[in-house]
């Protein structure tokens, strides 16, 4: 006669637990991070990819706080990790944010600026340049196994910031905010030498026109600044990935900080 399998409502409870509050995080950072968050992926994959991590990396995370999933304190702990997961994903995308900034300021430099479609991820109007950058962005970040270290570094955070009641810290808030301020710098710096090389064309199209009043700046301006644009953006390309290699691992560093100052 086989055994027979009896699960208890207690026990039921505790798996149901060690599962949700996981897959709720983990479900938050994939909506909001880079390549997972994009609306391009479905949302059954997004759920699927939650749950398959959920489950790999749930009994790895030790005894989860004793309290019903269906209570005022389980419902806490769900928006807790709902925050958690969204603040990290939101920590990464700011990267990409500066890469789209730098687009942007090169774009208004080389004349571009009226060269825009609409973007179905913003839900606005994108630079062309700007979203090129982006692109460019989403394939070192997969060539350099990026996606695969977020998910590392989201395994990380739960020994980093268990899941309990105790609520968490506003100073990990007041950092988040300060790491918004690298898109500015970020961006700035990536497009800098585009930026100063237009000035300079700009300036020596200015001398040339008083010098030489016949001559129509307005007529050969605009190309001679696209042109070197173009050429100058070329010139950068081998320099992008080294760069954005240095902003993905300090978008990885923010996210371990991130969720050390969140701790209580």
């Amino acid at each position: 006669m086989s055994p027979v399998l009896s699960v208890t409502s207690t026990q039921l409870s505790a798996w149901i637990v060690a599962f949700m509050w996981p897959f709720v995080r983990m479900l938050a950072l994939i909506s909001t991070s880079p390549v997972f968050g994009e609306k391009l992926v479905m949302r059954q994959v997004k759920v699927g990819l939650a749950a398959l991590l959920a489950i790999a990396i749930g009994p790895t995370l030790g005894t989860m706080p004793n309290v019903p999933l269906v209570s005022a304190a389980g419902v806490w702990i769900l928006i807790q990790q709902i925050l958690i997961g969204a603040a990290m994903g939101f920590s990464m995308r700011l990267v990409f944010a500066a890469v789209q900034a730098a687009g942007d300021y090169a774009g208004l430099q080389m004349g571009l600026s009226f060269a825009s479609f609409f973007d179905a991820n913003s839900g606005g109007n994108t630079m062309v340049l700007s979203s090129l950058l982006n692109m460019l962005a989403m394939l070192i970040f997969l060539a350099v196994d990026g996606h695969l270290m977020v998910i590392s570094t989201l395994a990380e955070s739960f020994h980093a910031l268990p899941v309990s009641e105790a609520p968490l810290a506003a100073s990990g808030w007041h950092f988040l905010v300060l790491a918004g301020g690298n898109v500015f710098s970020a961006g700035l710096m990536l497009a800098l030498p585009l930026i100063a090389a237009v000035l300079t064309l700009n300036l020596a199209m200015g001398i040339l026109n008083r010098a030489s009043p016949q001559l129509s700046i307005f007529a050969v301006g605009f190309p001679l600044t696209l042109l070197g644009g173009i050429l100058i953006l070329q010139q950068l390309m081998p320099h992008l990935a080294p760069f954005l290699e240095q902003e993905f691992a300090l978008g990885l560093a923010n996210m371990l900080h991130l969720v050390q100052a969140l701790r209580p």
